[in-house]
């Protein structure tokens, strides 16, 4: 499996982005991909996830309303929409697939493919 996380930026506080991981390799719909990000000094946080096949997601407390997680299934790609971007958004988001039969979707060590990350940065 490969992914590729992409749409990473500089935006002013207040913002919009939107990420892609377009992902290669597979095509079981029953796999789970999350997102997570890691700021300056801080260590990796769950930010979501997305189940592929019927569209299911979780979201982390610190950005419910302002995030929402998509799929586009034909075209193997996974969105991380980001409104209302805070300078603490200001992190590497990466893109990542469960583990085939996890259920602990907020635990980054249950993810076993990784994007290599792309940079988000909000300024106030």
């Amino acid at each position: 499996v490969q992914l590729q996380a992409s749409g990473g930026g500089l935006v002013q506080a207040g913002g919009s982005l939107r990420l892609s991981c377009a992902a290669s390799g597979r095509t079981d719909r029953s796999y789970v991909m999350g997102w997570f990000r890691q700021g300056p000094g801080k260590e990796r946080e769950f930010v979501g996830a997305i189940k592929w096949s019927v569209g299911s997601t979780w979201t982390a407390d610190s950005v419910k309303g302002r995030f929402t997680i998509s799929r586009d299934n034909a075209k193997n790609t996974v969105y991380l929409q980001m409104n209302i971007l805070k300078p603490e958004d200001t992190a590497v988001y990466y893109c990542a697939e469960l583990r085939y039969g996890s259920s602990a979707v907020r635990q980054e060590d249950e993810y076993d493919y990784w994007g290599q990350g792309t940079l988000v940065t909000v300024s106030s």
